[in-house]
């Protein structure tokens, strides 16, 4: 996965982490990033978007969220999601999400 691929990513705007919105989001692959108070709290990828996003309701530390944002993509799901995690790590000290420490 090349850093201009991850710049094609048609992201969502973001929206409001709540089921209504959550309802909306197309059950199909894609990337997603949850966050709070302007910091992001997970990087995810899944084969359906919208039960992913769903379970993320009753997440202890995910469900904090206030705020989520999608891409629906076909490229592979594992490899994009690692991309943008190293990306987010480049930029943030080479930390991870809140919600991903202990992964």
């Amino acid at each position: 996965m090349h850093d201009e691929e991850l710049e094609q990513l048609d992201w969502s705007q973001w929206l409001n982490f709540d089921r209504s919105n959550i309802i909306a989001v197309p059950g199909l692959p894609g990337v997603y990033k949850m966050h709070e108070s302007m910091k992001i709290l997970y990087i995810g990828s899944s084969q359906n978007l919208r039960e992913s996003l769903l379970d993320c309701l009753s997440h202890p530390c995910i469900s904090k969220s206030k705020r989520f944002s999608y891409a629906l993509t076909q490229s592979d799901l594992g490899k994009l999601k690692d991309q943008l995690i190293n990306n987010y790590r480049s930029k943030h000290n080479n930390k991870l999400p809140t919600c991903m420490e202990d992964k």
